[in-house]
């Protein structure tokens, strides 16, 4: 849809924001700051309450979204992930993305048919916890009523989704259970096999000779009811499934070593985001600033919107073989990319270095006490060591940003070096008075030996520099992290 005349500043203004969230975002230098999150925050309300009201004058409700609209969208999903990373994870804004990514995974579910009341149940579950956020600042007030019903609409939408899921399979009979959920189960291990460039023709054997036992239990094309008496509702369901599963046999079998050349470079490059995710499933604690995730959305994006009508096409508009394989690993990329919003913590990225320390201790002393309770003082000392610093960093309980502020997360790691503080007296507690004394003597030490090295660095900084610059409350740790490629057109 063309953009109206009056709404053109508004889009400028949108993508000029847009590029400031994408510069902050490739900044790694340093940590990405609450106070300008929150400007820009400001900013974008302002926008959003110019364009209700424009459109407010026109009275144009049957248009469609335009370009504003799915600049809008981008800049929301930008700042979300800003939310989650700044640790502000119960905040209405960062339920944007959430919402985002679980309405695209139920529009996937829908396409594909191939889904259970237990695939649904993390959603609704997710979905109620959402709810309750938005519900909550709604009553408090502590978010602009613009933001909140963008929000609630959004979610609207998305409950509407999920009950048309649940609804569909609403007409499944209780005794086709069982086969629908073993046939949903060869669905997906068949679609795991055809992802593969190469896939193993030996894999689909057993499956396909399971699916013949099934195909078996029909009579006339109806699978019957105990007894064989009756018609259980749902056949459509099954019968549906049944073929589609035949289908990838044959799609498989049919193939060569490799997907179709046309669908080559695509295919290569959703394995290669496929196994950036799941290696960021596994290191995210150290490695994931949520504001990577939006490169790996917009290459999702673009490849999704190659398709015509649900499939992919060469050059002359035919559909070369191998869909499946792509749709499965786009669907995939899409539930790995919630899975890491899902595991985010309230914690703001710059005490994440600290809690992820805390945890690492909290471990080695729970596996030291597994060993036994005779500890030595040497023992000891290295987690006092720990400890110390840590608790040399927080000013009157808290701990504080290089720019004066209070990050989120404190209660959550104010708490592990409680439980850290916790195990060490209960180790001490096995030691005796003398190993006590030499216990203090070593934290003794070890407090000078911070004391000592915190004032060289000082003397160092004043002689290259005639006013040195405040040191910051919390130390600019820079996490190891893996920069993902910026979206490239495949």
């Amino acid at each position: 849809m063309p953009v109206p005349q009056n709404e053109l500043p508004l889009l400028e203004s949108l993508v000029n924001i847009r590029n400031r969230l994408t510069a902050l975002k490739k900044d790694r230098q340093e940590y990405i700051k609450a106070s300008d999150v929150q400007s820009i925050y400001t900013s974008v309300i302002k926008l959003v309450s110019k364009l209700n009201d424009a459109r407010d004058e026109s009275n144009d409700e049957d248009e469609g979204p335009n370009r504003v609209d799915t600049t809008l969208d981008d800049v929301m999903q930008l700042l979300s992930l800003f939310f989650l990373t700044i640790g502000k994870n119960k905040e209405t804004p960062a339920a944007y993305c959430q919402l985002a990514t679980i309405r695209q995974l139920i529009s996937h579910l829908n396409e594909s048919g191939i889904y259970t009341e237990s695939d649904l149940k993390p959603f609704q579950d997710r979905l109620s916890k959402l709810k309750e956020i938005i519900a909550k600042d709604t009553e408090q007030g502590k978010h602009p009523e613009q933001m909140t019903k963008l929000l609630m609409r959004k979610l609207t939408d998305c409950e509407r989704g999920l009950n048309d899921l649940l609804q569909s399979l609403s007409v499944l009979s209780v005794e086709l259970v069982p086969i629908h959920q073993r046939l949903v189960t060869i669905r997906r291990q068949l679609a795991a096999i055809a992802s593969k460039a190469k896939p193993a023709k030996a894999e689909v054997k057993p499956l396909q000779e399971e699916l013949r036992k099934v195909d078996a239990k029909r009579q006339d094309g109806k699978f019957l009811g105990p007894g064989g008496s009756s018609v259980p509702p749902g056949q459509a369901i099954l019968v549906g499934l049944l073929e589609e599963c035949f289908e990838i046999v044959q799609d498989i079998t049919a193939r060569q070593d490799d997907v179709a050349m046309p669908l080559k470079p695509i295919h290569d490059r959703l394995t290669e985001i496929r196994a950036q995710l799941e290696r960021l499933v596994l290191t995210h604690r150290w490695t994931l600033r949520e504001t990577d995730l939006w490169n790996y959305q917009l290459s999702l994006q673009e490849i999704d919107a190659m398709r015509v009508n649900g499939k992919w096409v060469d050059s002359e508009g035919n559909q070369p073989d191998g869909q499946f394989a792509l749709l499965y690993l786009l669907r995939r990329c899409h539930g790995l990319i919630y899975r890491l919003m899902s595991s985010s913590e309230p914690i703001s990225e710059e005490l994440m270095p600290l809690a992820n320390k805390l945890q690492t201790v909290k471990k080695c002393l729970n596996e030291v006490l597994k060993h036994g309770n005779d500890f030595s003082p040497r023992d000891l000392y290295p987690y006092h060591l720990a400890l110390y610093q840590i608790d040399n960093l927080r000013k009157d309980g808290k701990f504080y940003s290089s720019d004066g502020s209070i990050p989120e997360g404190q209660a959550i790691v104010n708490a592990h070096l409680e439980e850290c503080h916790a195990l060490i007296e209960q180790m001490q507690a096995g030691v005796g008075s003398d190993s006590e004394e030499e216990v203090a003597d070593d934290v003794d030490e070890a407090e000078s030996a911070v004391i000592e090295e915190a004032a060289e660095e000082a003397e160092e900084a004043s002689a290259a520099s005639d006013v040195a610059p405040p040191a910051p409350a919390v130390p600019a740790v820079v996490r190891p992290s893996y920069v993902p490629p910026e979206p490239s057109r495949v």
